[in-house]
């Protein structure tokens, strides 16, 4: 039988606007995992980062940066 892990969500999890659009940066991990980024848009979408980070401030950093270079259009897709 296996035990469902806790689920620690980072005081850096927000939410992210620019132009009308936002979406969620999401920073959550287990006891034993490290920090783990997801974006989720509106359409409940999101883009998962395959690698954990260390720090969740590491995790914020990232997000942001990819959210500015990229441009939030790159992480909203249309509802399913």
């Amino acid at each position: 039988m296996s035990e469902e892990q806790q689920v620690i969500q980072s005081e850096h999890t927000q939410n992210y606007s620019v132009d009308g659009k936002t979406v969620e940066i999401d920073i959550y991990r287990t006891e034993d995992s490290g920090w783990i980024l997801e974006i989720v848009d509106e359409n409940n979408n999101s883009t998962l980062w395959e690698d954990e980070f260390e720090k969740e401030n590491d995790a914020l950093v990232e997000a942001l940066d990819a959210l500015k270079e990229e441009g939030i259009d790159n992480f909203i897709e249309p509802a399913k």
